[in-house]
Order: C-alpha cells, then sequence, then structure tokens
C-alpha cells in the first residue's frame, strides 16, 4: 500500500478539504494546515482564527474528539456530533496525519486501500458467525431485522458519518434507508473533495445490537 503521509499530501494539494466533520486547510504554501469542525471553517481561516480555541500539534486530537458538545461520550469516533470552537495548527504533512488518525481511526489506511481495490469487506452473517459467549445468539437475528437495524442504529441520531460497504450475506445486499445514504451536510459535499469513512465490517456496536435485536424478535421472519 502506498505511504499514507505522501497520498495524504497529494490528495490536499489536490484539492481534498474534508474528512468527516473536520475541515483541512492549507497555510504558508501547504507546509502547515489547519483543522477545524467544518461550520467553523471560515472562522478558522482567519488571522485571530475568530476566537476559536487554538491547539498547536496533533496530541490534543484524542482530547478534542472524546466528547461531543453536549458532554456526552462518543463511543463511536465517526458519530456526526464532534463538537465545534476549536482550531489546531500542524506544521507537517506528518502531524496532519497523526492528527486525523486520532480523529478517525484506520480511516486513512481504509480510503486507501479501497481505492487501491485490497480493502478486505466482511459481511454481517460472517462477522456473526465469528461470536462466541454472550453474543453467539446475534447470529439468530432474521435478514429482514437486521435491515430495519441498519437505519435505527447507523442513521438515526447523530448517526455514523461512514459509508457502509458490507451487505448482510453473499446473497443478500444491504438496502441503504434514505437516512444512511444522505445525511445533513455530508449531501452538499464534493467527493472530489472529501476523504471518505468507510465502514467495511458491521462494527462491535452493531453487533451488540444485534443481540438485543435477536432476544425481541419473534421465532421465524415476519412477512412485510
Amino acid at each position: 500500500m502506498r505511504d499514507s503521509t505522501a497520498a495524504l499530501l497529494e490528495a490536499v494539494r489536490s484539492g481534498v478539504n474534508r474528512i468527516g466533520e473536520i475541515s483541512i486547510q492549507s497555510f504558508d504554501s501547504n507546509d502547515c494546515f489547519k483543522l477545524s469542525h467544518h461550520t467553523d471553517a471560515s472562522l478558522a481561516a482567519l488571522p485571530d482564527h475568530g476566537g476559536l480555541e487554538t491547539f498547536e500539534g496533533p496530541s490534543s486530537a484524542r482530547q478534542i474528539s472524546l466528547f461531543s458538545e453536549d458532554g456526552e461520550y462518543r463511543f463511536l469516533k465517526a458519530l456526526r456530533n464532534l463538537k465545534r470552537g476549536w482550531v489546531m495548527i500542524l506544521r507537517s504533512c506528518t502531524d496532519l496525519r497523526l492528527a486525523l488518525d486520532q480523529f478517525y481511526p484506520a480511516a486513512l489506511g481504509m480510503w486507501l486501500s479501497h481505492r487501491d481495490g485490497t480493502l478486505e469487506i466482511e459481511n454481517l452473517r460472517e462477522k456473526l458467525d465469528r461470536q462466541t459467549g454472550m453474543y453467539r445468539r446475534a447470529k439468530m437475528i432474521h435478514d429482514e431485522r437486521a435491515q430495519v437495524l441498519v437505519a435505527a442504529t447507523c442513521a438515526s441520531g447523530p448517526g455514523c458519518a461512514r459509508k457502509i460497504l458490507w451487505s448482510i450475506s453473499p446473497t443478500q445486499p444491504l438496502i441503504p434507508s434514505p437516512a444512511s445514504t444522505c445525511k445533513g451536510h455530508a449531501c452538499t459535499v464534493s467527493p472530489e473533495s472529501t476523504i471518505p469513512l468507510l465502514c467495511a465490517s458491521p462494527c462491535n456496536h452493531f453487533v451488540a445490537e444485534c443481540l438485543v435485536a435477536a432476544k425481541q424478535q419473534p421465532a421465524t421472519p415476519t412477512t412485510p
């Protein structure tokens, strides 16, 4: 796989300025970068950063991304509830990569693997079939219930910004819901200017929700 730092620099120089809820701005001839919440991008571009709290270097990325605006713990980094009010100054592309890796772990590597055609996709049944212990019952969830659960878990509330690449099974594609297809500001951002957040396998949070749903569902699937 290509070096992620070099690929990131190439992407930013070609016009990429967004990943998830984060705006990426270059300054000092592309040798330095500013990160901010995308709704604060105009403030971050001002000489005094418009009163935004200023951080130097990538070390504060984890602190910024840990809690939402209302103090809720962000158990998934890709949830669309990243807090506002900050700007991060980064003096190299290496620092840019380190910061983004903390805001969105593994996102850059998955993006590059997907571009190269080497990203491994795991469908829901494969994931559930590997569960043991208390989670082994999650595999009993019906396909229809799993489809509903995607809309309820992945797209409801603040929602997850990741684009789902997996299916229910090799023969059962995932039917995207309107909520998961178009989420607020995501619909107005050009794909050419954005590094996508990809979901190559159902996350552990979704598996836990499958377990709850499997316990509550009827013994046999209901006919729509």
